[in-house]
């Protein structure tokens, strides 16, 4: 698998965020990517879907971690 850098750590925080927000209130996922994800990132659906689920990998979390810190340190 190719390591990935910290911009795409940023954008699957930044992307998950935003799904986070409005999966609340109950669209669907398809249409939060449609209304809130695609004009603003331009990824295609299952790239939206990729970014939801590497929130769960490791990697991903540990870079997070290491990017919050840098952001607020």
């Amino acid at each position: 698998m190719k390591p990935k850098g910290c911009s795409y750590a940023k954008r699957v925080v930044e992307v998950n965020a935003i799904y986070d927000e409005y999966a609340k209130s109950g669209l669907s996922n398809r249409e939060i990517w449609r209304r809130y994800i695609h004009p603003i990132y331009g990824i295609s659906e299952n790239t939206f879907y990729n970014y939801i689920n590497a929130v769960a990998n490791p990697k991903i979390l540990a870079q997070k971690d290491d990017l919050q810190l840098s952001l607020f340190g």
